[in-house]
C-alpha cells in the first residue's frame, strides 16, 4: 500500500515464516501554524501527493474534502500501481505531476534526503517552491489538517478532532489501527500458518467488538463523524473487493457483518466519503502490485457495487453527522472519481 512501497511490483511483501511488521519510521516533519519546523502553514505552498487506492492515503483525500482544503492544499493523484522506485504520474499528460514537473514521487524525497532509504510512501506533502518532501507521517497529517489548517477550513467544517473527544478518539484509533487496519495486511503478509491465524483471529475479535459498539450509537466517538470514523472507513470499504479474498480475511464479508455493513454504507453515503472512493484503482493496485499474493496479476472483476447503495437504517440511531457544521460541497472539477469506478455514478 502506501506504505508498503518502495518494493516491486512482483516484489516480496510477505514475511517468511513470520509476522507481517510495518515500517512506521516516517518523516516527522510538521507543517504547522507557527511553521515550528520551518513549513508554516501556508494556502497554495504545498502539494498533497496521494493514490485512491491506498487506504492511508484515502483518509487525507476524505479529511481535505470535509474541511474544505481543496485550494489551499492541491492534491495530485499517482496511478493506482507502483515499481522498485515508488509511485508514478502516469495518470497525468506526460506521466508527470504538472505542478512539480516530476515522473516519480521518490524524486521529491531524494531531492531533501538524498540516499533517501525507507519507504516512498503516499499520502506525502511535497514543499513546491523546493520541490522537496515534507513529510509522509499520514497519522499526525491528518490530525495536522484538523489542528493547524483551522484559519483555512471552509465554513461549516465539521470538528474531526474535536479537543473534549481527542483522549477517546487517540484510544479507539490505537485498537482499529493495530487490529483492523494493520491487522488486515498482517492477514494478508504473514509467512507461516501460526502468523495468519493470529491475525485473523485478532481481527475479527476486533471487528466484533467494533460492531459491538457501533450497535447502538451511530459513530464511533460521540454523535458527529471524526477521525475514529474516517479511519476505520477506508478499511471498511475495501473489505469485500481486496482483504477478504486476497489477504485471507474471509471469516465473513464485510456484508455479511450487518452492523459494520450498514455502518459502511451510512459513511458512503456521506458527502465527502463515498465520492472518495475508487474501486477500480483499489482493486488494481493490490492484486496487480502483491505478486507475491497473486501471481498472475489478474484483477477479480467483482464483488458487484450496487448494494453500496442500499438503505442503511442507522438514521434511526440519530446522530448528527457533520455536529454544527455543513456537508462538504460536491469534489471539484478534476477530482471526481471516474463514475464506472464507483456505483454512485
Amino acid at each position: 500500500m502506501g506504505n508498503e512501497a518502495g518494493t516491486t511490483t512482483g516484489g516480496k511483501y510477505v514475511e517468511p515464516g513470520g509476522e507481517f511488521t510495518r515500517d512506521q519510521r516516517y518523516i516527522a516533519t510538521r507543517i504547522t501554524a507557527d511553521g515550528r519546523d520551518g513549513y508554516p502553514v501556508e494556502p497554495g505552498r504545498y502539494r498533497l501527493v496521494v493514490s485512491r487506492a491506498c487506504p492511508w492515503a484515502n483518509r487525507m483525500i476524505i479529511v481535505r474534502r470535509l474541511l474544505g482544503l481543496e485550494e489551499a492544499l492541491p492534491m495530485a493523484v499517482a496511478g493506482p500501481t507502483h515499481d522498485a522506485r515508488s509511485w508514478t504520474f502516469d495518470l497525468d499528460p506526460d506521466g508527470r505531476d504538472p505542478v512539480l514537473g516530476i515522473e516519480r514521487l521518490a524524486d521529491a524525497f531524494f531531492a531533501r534526503f538524498p540516499g533517501y532509504e525507507r519507504g516512498i510512501t503516499v499520502p506525502a506533502i511535497v514543499d513546491v517552491p523546493t520541490g522537496q518532501v515534507v513529510t509522509n507521517d499520514y497519522a499526525q497529517m491528518t490530525l495536522d489538517l484538523s489542528t493547524e489548517w483551522t484559519a483555512y477550513h471552509r465554513e461549516g467544517a465539521a470538528q474531526l478532532y474535536p479537543e473534549a473527544l481527542r483522549a477517546e478518539i487517540d484510544e479507539v484509533n490505537a485498537v482499529v489501527f493495530a487490529d483492523v487496519n494493520n491487522g488486515v495486511y498482517r492477514c494478508g503478509f504473514a509467512g507461516s500458518q501460526e502468523a495468519y491465524e493470529k491475525a485473523y483471529r485478532r481481527l475479527f475479535d476486533r471487528l466484533d467488538w467494533l460492531s459491538d459498539r457501533l450497535a447502538n450509537q451511530r459513530y464511533l466517538v460521540g454523535d458527529t463523524i471524526t477521525e475514529a470514523d474516517v479511519r476505520l472507513f477506508t478499511t471498511l470499504v475495501r473489505f469485500d473487493p481486496v482483504y477478504h479474498g486476497h489477504f485471507k480475511c474471509n471469516r465473513q464479508k464485510l456484508s455479511e457483518m450487518p452492523v459494520l455493513w450498514a455502518y459502511a454504507r451510512d459513511l458512503f453515503a456521506t458527502p465527502g466519503f463515498g465520492d472518495t472512493i475508487d474501486f477500480d484503482h483499489i482493486k488494481r493496485h493490490y492484486y496487480e502490485v502483491h505478486r507475491d499474493i497473486n501471481p498472475t496479476g489478474v484483477v477479480p472483476l467483482g464483488p458487484d457495487l450496487v448494494n453500496w447503495l442500499s438503505p442503511h437504517g442507522r438514521e434511526a440511531l440519530g446522530g448528527r453527522p457533520f455536529g454544527d457544521g455543513t456537508p462538504p460541497p460536491p469534489p471539484p472539477p478534476g477530482e471526481q472519481v471516474p463514475p464506472e469506478h464507483t456505483p454512485i455514478g
